[in-house]
């Protein structure tokens, strides 16, 4: 296993969007295993491949206390959606960030898990909100662009001035 690098906000690369998995195969079971190695020492609770610059369509959760109730979502979609919610967010890729954001408050998902099988789930809570922020990196998608413009401004602002201040 392998700590991999994890792309900053407003880096282009995190908006190119997933390609499907074709088939689950060891190389993809040794992306989830790497990915969820990167998650937990990053320390966050879920991590999309596009954030590691991988660009397929695979996803890994973690919102247990204990971290060990690892769930891996490979070409998920979301097949059912109700209620919202608003929730505060943050992302690995955009560190120290916390904005509240709009979201799903139910989902129902559908993907192939880690042996390549079929599953169907529904979420509430933070679980529905963590896949939904990290469907949203399979599309090219950053929480902060859920945000006003002059957040988002802000926001850019700052993680520049922090960039300047470590580099």
């Amino acid at each position: 296993m392998a700590l991999l690098p994890i792309l900053q906000y407003p880096d282009p690369r995190l908006h190119k969007i997933a390609a499907p998995v074709s088939r689950v195969d060891d190389k993809i079971r040794k992306l989830i295993k790497d990915m969820a190695e990167t998650m937990y020492a990053a320390p966050g609770i879920g991590l999309a491949a596009t954030q590691v610059d991988v660009h397929l369509r695979v996803i890994v959760i973690d919102i247990s206390e204990t971290h060990d109730q690892l769930q891996v979502f490979i070409n998920p979609e979301i097949i059912r959606a109700e209620g919202e919610e608003i929730c505060e967010e943050g992302c690995l890729s955009v560190p120290g960030v916390y904005e509240k954001v709009t979201r799903s408050a139910v989902v129902t998902v559908r993907a192939l898990d880690e042996q390549g099988n079929s599953r169907e789930i529904e979420a509430d809570g933070l679980l529905a909100v963590c896949i939904q922020h990290e469907m949203d990196h399979l599309i090219g998608r950053v929480f902060v662009e859920k945000l006003s413009r002059l957040k988002q401004q802000r926001i850019t602002a700052r993680l520049a001035k922090q960039q300047r201040r470590a580099g």
